[in-house]
Order: C-alpha cells, then sequence, then structure tokens
C-alpha cells in the first residue's frame, strides 16, 4: 500500500486524467468493419461484453457509442431500446433480455452503429455506460476500440439467377444469426453476425407450393449454388441426408451443423461458406481451384436446416466453428421488396401456404456494392 502524502501526490500525477476504478468492465467480441447497407448507410455491428464485477446487482440505464477521437455520439441506447438490445450472456441462441447485470455476471449488448458515408467512419471507438449500483451511479468510459476500415469484399450472386428473399442478414436484432453467441475452444464467437439465409421466391412471393412436408415442394430445393469469387476450396463434404420439413430437426453434431457444404479461401484470413446442400449434390473437392461463377452444388436441407436454403457467409477460418463473420457486399442487384414478418427457417414450413406477406421496396432499383439487409427481396441477374 502507497503510505505518506507525497507519494500519493506522485503517484496521481502519473496518472492520465479520468482513470477510475468502474465496476463494469467491457469488451468486444470482434473488430467492427463498416458496410454500406441497401438503406444507404454503413453499418458497424458488433457486440459489447459488460462484466459486472462486484458482488452486487448492476442496472444499465444507458449505452453510448462514441467517435474515440472527437467524443461525437454515433448511438445512444436507453429504455425500452435499450432494452431490446440487451441480454444477459447465455450459451446458445436463446434471448434473454435483461438490463439488469447479476454481481459477477455478463451482460451482452448489441450493437448497429449508422454512420452516413465511408469519409465519416472513425477510426476508433469509445463506449459511455451507465449503470446504477445499489443506489450508486456509476458513468464511466471503457472499451476504446480501433475500427477495421478495410473495405468489405465485392461479390458475385451465390445463387442462380432470379428473385431471393435474404433472410437473417444484418443488422436485424432478432435472428439467430445476429444472436447466436457460441462458446467454442474457450473463446466466445458470434459466428454468423453477417450471415444470410437465401430462400428462392416465385412471381407470386411463393417460397414453396404443395406439401411443405416434402423437400420438393419449396422452390430453393435443387437451385444452382455459385461460386461467388474464385479461390480454392479448403473443405468440402457431401454424403449426408436431407432434413424433413417442415419441423426443425434435431440438432446435429458440431460438425454436422453445416451439413453437405464448399468452403472456399478467397484470400488470407476470407474463405466463403455455402451450406445445407443437396446429397449427393457437391461438385468440386478440396484442393481443387475454382473460378467466379462455377457451379458448386444444388441447394438441399442437410445439416441444421429445416426448411431447404442456402446458408452463404465469409468466414475468417476454414471451419464454421471457431470462426469470426465479417461483412460482404454484392456486385449488382436489384431492390424490390421487403418481408413484413418475421418468417425463416424453422417456421416457414408451418405457415398456411408458401405465400410471403411481401411489400414493395420504399427505395426499389439498381444496387451496387451493397449487402443486402435483412428480410430484402432482391433479384440476381
Amino acid at each position: 500500500m502507497l503510505g505518506g502524502a507525497i507519494g500519493s501526490r506522485a503517484v496521481a500525477e502519473d496518472f492520465p486524467s479520468g482513470t477510475q476504478f468502474t465496476p463494469l468492465a467491457a469488451s468486444v467480441l470482434t473488430e467492427p468493419m463498416p458496410v454500406e447497407g441497401t438503406d444507404g448507410v454503413f453499418h458497424l455491428a458488433y457486440e459489447l461484453l459488460l462484466t459486472n464485477t462486484t458482488p452486487i446487482d448492476a442496472d444499465v440505464t444507458t449505452v453510448q457509442v462514441r467517435d474515440a477521437r472527437t467524443h461525437q455520439v454515433l448511438l445512444t441506447l436507453t429504455g425500452p431500446t435499450l432494452t431490446a438490445n440487451m441480454d444477459r450472456l447465455l450459451a446458445g441462441i436463446v434471448s434473454s433480455p435483461s438490463t439488469t447485470i447479476g454481481g459477477s455476471s455478463v451482460g451482452i449488448v448489441w450493437l448497429d452503429v449508422h454512420v452516413g458515408s465511408r469519409a465519416r467512419v472513425p477510426r476508433a471507438l469509445e463506449h459511455r455506460v451507465v449503470a446504477t449500483l445499489a443506489g450508486t451511479e456509476s458513468d464511466a468510459i471503457v472499451a476504446r476500440i480501433p475500427i477495421n476500415r478495410r473495405a468489405a469484399i465485392v461479390l458475385a450472386p451465390p445463387v442462380s439467377a432470379g428473385t431471393w428473399l435474404a433472410s437473417e442478414g444484418c443488422c436485424s436484432d432478432d435472428t439467430h444469426h445476429r444472436r447466436g453467441v457460441a462458446p467454442v475452444n474457450g473463446e466466445l464467437l458470434v459466428p454468423q453476425r453477417f450471415a444470410i439465409d437465401w430462400f428462392a421466391v416465385d412471381d407470386q412471393h411463393r417460397t414453396w407450393i404443395g406439401d411443405p412436408a416434402a423437400v420438393s415442394s419449396y422452390l430453393s430445393y435443387g437451385r444452382r449454388v455459385l461460386a461467388a469469387a474464385s479461390g480454392t476450396v479448403v473443405d468440402s463434404q457431401d454424403g449426408l441426408p436431407d432434413q424433413h420439413p417442415p419441423e426443425p430437426p434435431p440438432i446435429p453434431a458440431i460438425e454436422d451443423t453445416v451439413g453437405n457444404h464448399v468452403t472456399i479461401k478467397v484470400r488470407p484470413g476470407l474463405f466463403l461458406l455455402y451450406a445445407h446442400l443437396q446429397p449427393g449434390s457437391v461438385r468440386v473437392r478440396t484442393g481443387q481451384r475454382v473460378r467466379r461463377g462455377r457451379i458448386l452444388g444444388l441447394i438441399g436441407n442437410s445439416g441444421n436446416s429445416t426448411t431447404p436454403h442456402l446458408h452463404f457467409q465469409v468466414l475468417t477460418t476454414p471451419t464454421f466453428f471457431p470462426t469470426d463473420s465479417t461483412p460482404f457486399r454484392f456486385v449488382r442487384f436489384d431492390l424490390v421488396g421487403q418481408l413484413t414478418e418475421r418468417i425463416w427457417d424453422d417456421n416457414l414450413g408451418l405457415q398456411p401456404t408458401g405465400l410471403l406477406p411481401i411489400a414493395p421496396a420504399q427505395d426499389p432499383g439498381v444496387r451496387r456494392r451493397e449487402m443486402p439487409l435483412d428480410r430484402n427481396v432482391i433479384v440476381f441477374r
């Protein structure tokens, strides 16, 4: 212990301004990377972990994201908005909304920061967190983090030409992709943060016709899966059976989560995953060099899949577990509509019909070098 007034003053003079004890410690699970969405803004989607280092409850009232250099406020979460974007940290995909972090416990805040242009993307972020503990307010700046300012990769379509629903995509706060925290090999990850599930839609807005218990009734089933960029196949699997819709299947073994699949290495630290392919349809092998547009296989329903669709995403490793998920964009597509309800893989076949409630897009038209957002309906040509 330091003793004496002179010693105390000398130490204090060496401390950076603003140094304080904080009951909440903070960290992030990824280095945020901006991507332009179909809403015309750049999204920084990431997670803030808050650890309560005390034995008493911490009631979080405000989470604010700021430019670390200028201290400009970019996002403020309070009240119902904070409640909708904060959970107790639980393994798996079950949401447990709470702005109270128990003693020696962890909460997670799901953040989607909007920036108007690439030029305005900060180089670093800081977070102001206000919480009350036993009637005492804590107001601290935590988790100063850098921004990965590299441009997200631009890709060709991963599926054949036609109309497609981009389900469970960026940056909705209520999807299992976005909120799927996975503890793997001693590390917390969000391996599907920017993943999209692709469902084929016909001109009447149907995704299945006939018996929803038959995989062949789904318009996605058997559609071609294409290499969205040239690269080398680093992993492929075939031979797993299709699951039987429309009820969710039992959770498979970890190694079978993505079912029949292809993983392509595009560059160091950047891989493309095509998952849930039809058994017997995979047309490439590990080690093979493929060019953009090459047919890789056909959409199926293998692995952890309830109804036929293509699960597509960018990985930072050649394996789905463990990995990080980073954003991506497409060279061109037409934005035509928006799904108005949360209909996804697990409940698609349980609807009365295969007809989707799709409204016209608010700002339809050709999009270039953008990322489709959750529930967008788009056309690849």
